[in-house]
C-alpha cells in the first residue's frame, strides 16, 4: 500500500515537472520565433516606415543584441523577487512589447521596441529554465530538458515561413499582435500550475559588473552580426577585439567581486564546462550553420523558389521533432558520453551530406535527408543541454542557469557568423564572385562537419560515468 502511495505520488510529481516544463517552453518558442520571425517581411516593414528594407534589418539585430545583453541581469532579479514571479512578469513585458512593436510607425520607434522587448526575452529563458530545474527531480531531468530544447531548434527554422505567410495573407503587425493571446494564455498556466520558489539569499546589485558584462556581449553580439552580413571585416573584428577586451576585464572584475552579476562558480563543475564552454559551444556554432546555409543553398545553389526551400526546411524542423519522444529512451539505453561521442560524429557526417546535394537530387532525397539530420541535431541538443546541469547542485541552478543561455546565445549568434564567414572565406580563395556557387556550399558544409568533429573530440575527455544518476544508465 505504501509502495502504491509511493508511485502514485511520483506520477503526480513527474505529471507537474512535464507541464512545468511545457509552459516554460511555450513561452520560449515565443521569444525564440520573434528572433527571425521578421526576415521574411523586412520589405513590407520599410514600407510601412518609408525606409529601404534592409535598413529594418536593425530590429532584428537590438532585438538579439538586447536578448544577450540583459540576460546576466535575469539572474540578479530571479533572486531579488523570485523565479516565478520574474518569469511571469517576463511574459507580461514581452506582450506588452508586442503591442508596442506592432503599433510603431517609425523606424526609431520600432527599434526601441525591439530592444525592450528582446529585455523582457531576457528574463524568460534563464528564469524559466531555472523554474523547471528546480521543480524537476534528478529522474525527471531528461525529460524536462528535452521539452525545453525543441523551441531552439524549431523557432529559426519555422520563423521566416510564419512570417511570410502572416506578412502575404495579411499585415506584418500581426506578428506581434498573435504574440498576445499566447502570453495570456501562458501567464494564467504560469501562475496556476507553477509553484513559487523560495527566493535565494539577496545580493547586492553589481553595477560594474554588469556595465563590463552588457559592453562585453553587445560588442561581441554586433560583431557576429556584421560578420553574418559580410559587413567590413574590420569593423566586425574590431568590435570582436574590443568584446575579448572587456571580456578579461569582466572576468577579471568577476574572480574579485564577492557578489557578481553573474557566477561563474559553475563553470568549475566538470560536465557543466564540457556542456557550455568546449564541446557544448562547439557543437551549437556547427549545428546553427545549417538553418542559415540550407535555404540559400536551395535558393542561390540550386535556383528553387523561397515557397520549395521553405517547405525543404519543414522536414528539418519535423526531424527535430520526431526525436523529441525518443532522446529520453535512447540516452537512458546508452548513456551521456555515448550518445554525445557517437551522435556527435553521426552530426558531423549529416552535415557533409548536405554538401553534396545537386540540382539532380530529387526533392523527396533532400526532404529524407534533411529530416535525418534533424533527428540527431535534436539528440545532440538534447543531451549536451541535460548533461550540462546533471552535476549542478539546487543552489547554484540559478546562476548557472544564466551563465549557460549566455552562452547559448552567443553561440547560436557565433553559428550564424561562421556559416557567412566560410562562404564568404570560400568565395574569395575560389574567386566565385559575389553570390556563391554549388562548389562554394558543399565545401561550406565539409568546414562546418569539421567543427561537429572538434566538438566531438573535446567530449572524449567525459568519464563514462558522467550524468549516470540521471540517465540511469551504467555507462553515463
Amino acid at each position: 500500500m505504501v509502495a502504491q502511495h509511493a508511485f502514485r505520488r511520483c506520477l503526480v510529481l513527474s505529471s507537474g515537472a512535464r507541464l512545468t516544463s511545457l509552459i516554460v517552453a511555450s513561452a520560449f518558442f515565443m521569444e525564440q520565433l520573434d528572433g527571425s520571425v521578421i526576415a521574411t517581411s523586412l520589405p513590407q516593414i520599410g514600407a510601412s516606415f518609408g525606409v529601404h528594407a534592409v535598413d529594418v534589418a536593425i530590429g532584428m539585430t537590438s532585438y538579439l543584441v538586447a536578448l544577450a545583453a540583459f540576460i546576466p541581469l535575469s539572474g540578479w532579479i530571479s533572486d531579488r523577487i523570485g523565479a516565478r514571479t520574474t518569469f511571469c512578469t517576463a511574459i507580461v513585458l514581452f506582450a506588452l512589447t508586442s503591442i508596442a512593436c506592432g503599433l510603431c510607425t517609425s523606424l526609431t520607434a520600432f527599434v526601441v521596441t525591439r530592444i525592450l522587448q528582446g529585455a523582457a526575452g531576457a528574463l524568460m529563458v534563464p528564469v524559466g529554465r531555472t523554474v523547471v530545474l528546480r521543480s524537476s527531480s534528478k529522474q525527471e531531468l531528461l525529460a524536462a530538458i528535452s521539452n525545453l530544447t525543441w523551441p531552439g531548434l524549431i523557432a529559426p527554422v519555422l520563423g521566416p515561413p510564419i512570417g511570410g505567410f502572416i506578412t502575404t495573407y495579411s499585415s506584418w503587425r500581426w506578428i506581434f499582435f498573435l504574440n498576445v493571446p499566447i502570453a495570456i494564455a501562458g501567464l494564467v498556466l504560469a501562475l496556476t500550475f507553477i509553484r513559487a520558489i523560495p527566493v535565494a539569499e539577496r545580493r547586492p546589485f553589481d553595477s560594474a559588473g554588469f556595465v563590463l558584462m552588457t559592453t562585453t556581449l553587445v560588442a561581441i553580439m554586433f560583431g557576429l552580426d556584421l560578420l553574418a552580413r559580410g559587413e567590413p571585416l574590420a569593423e566586425s573584428l574590431g568590435l570582436l577585439a574590443l568584446g575579448c577586451i572587456f571580456a578579461a576585464l569582466t572576468w577579471r572584475h568577476v574572480r574579485r567581486s564577492p557578489a557578481p552579476i553573474m557566477s561563474f562558480a559553475a563553470a568549475g563543475i566538470p560536465t557543466f564546462a564540457a556542456a557550455t564552454f568546449r564541446g557544448g559551444s562547439f557543437f551549437r556554432v556547427a549545428i546553427q550553420t545549417a538553418p542559415f546555409m540550407l535555404p540559400l543553398l536551395f535558393q542561390i545553389g540550386l535556383g528553387k523558389s523561397a515557397f520549395s526551400s521553405g517547405l525543404l526546411m519543414l522536414a528539418y524542423a519535423a526531424g527535430n521533432l520526431g526525436m523529441k519522444t525518443l532522446t529520453t529512451p535512447i540516452v537512458r539505453r546508452f548513456g551521456f558520453r555515448r550518445i554525445v561521442v557517437t551522435n556527435g560524429f553521426i552530426v558531423a557526417f549529416s552535415l557533409a551530406m548536405c554538401g553534396i546535394i545537386t540540382q539532380a537530387m530529387p526533392d523527396a532525397v533532400i526532404a529524407l535527408l534533411l529530416f535525418a539530420s534533424g533527428l540527431c541535431r535534436s539528440l545532440q541538443f538534447t543531451t549536451v543541454n541535460t548533461l550540462g546541469f546533471v552535476d549542478v547542485p539546487q543552489p547554484m541552478m540559478s546562476s548557472a542557469s544564466t551563465l549557460s543561455s549566455t552562452f547559448t546565445q552567443l553561440a547560436q549568434a557565433g553559428g550564424i557568423a561562421a556559416g557567412a564567414l566560410i562562404l564568404h572565406g570560400v568565395e574569395t580563395v575560389r574567386g566565385s564572385g559575389p553570390t556563391p556557387g554549388l562548389t562554394d556550399f558543399h565545401i561550406a558544409f565539409l568546414a562546418s562537419a569539421a567543427i561537429a568533429v572538434a566538438a566531438t573530440i573535446t567530449m572524449l575527455s567525459l568519464p563514462r560515468s558522467a550524468g549516470a544518476d540521471v540517465s540511469g544508465s551504467a555507462t553515463g
